[in-house]
């Protein structure tokens, strides 16, 4: 466990990098034009390479292909944020905490539902149990983007939607990305 000093002679656990500051990691990496440059970009699938997070985080530069998305997920007990380097991505969210645990199916209400476009430049932070979807709806363009959580992605939780229903589809663990 790592400490801090909160003031003289008292100590509590490091929390790790706040989603506004892993915000400010991405909007810079973003902005690292030699480094976006140098992802393979392959026109069939999204590519990713891991960097250095601050404080122990876990961050990715991805790059997007036309027509590709993530599918709705969330992140599980990490906060998170990232930045569209190039191109332009969607996202979809929704506006509730779910339950962590014990559900399959969820009716969501009609007012949950958010959309934003993130163009190069821009990026968004968020806190955990964050539930969205990210697409790069360009016909033509590849897009790139710099993601960064913490803590590391102890999980992804994989849902399908139809219309209000939300189903939790299935979990993803790291080892399952290897």
């Amino acid at each position: 466990m790592s400490l801090s000093v909160s003031s003289p002679g008292r100590v509590r656990p490091s929390s790790g990098p706040t989603a506004f500051e892993l915000l400010d990691f991405v909007r810079r990496t973003a902005a690292d034009a030699e480094l976006v440059a140098s992802l393979p970009l392959d026109p069939e699938g999204r590519t990713w390479v891991r960097l250095e997070g601050p404080g122990g985080s876990e961050a990715w530069l991805i790059g997007w292909p036309p027509g590709t998305g993530t599918g709705w997920h969330d992140h599980a007990e990490s906060r998170g944020a990232f930045a569209t380097a190039r191109g332009e991505l969607k996202e979809h969210s929704l506006a509730v905490r779910l339950p962590s645990a014990g559900w399959r199916t969820l009716e969501l209400a009609e007012d949950v539902d958010r959309e934003r476009r993130l163009a190069a430049g821009t990026g968004k932070a968020f806190g955990t149990h964050h539930v969205h979807e990210v697409l790069n709806e360009s016909a033509t363009e590849h897009a790139v983007s710099v993601h960064a959580y913490y803590p590391p992605l102890p999980l992804l939780r994989r849902f399908s939607r139809s219309g209000a229903v939300l189903r939790l589809e299935h979990v993803e663990r790291p080892e399952d990305w290897s």
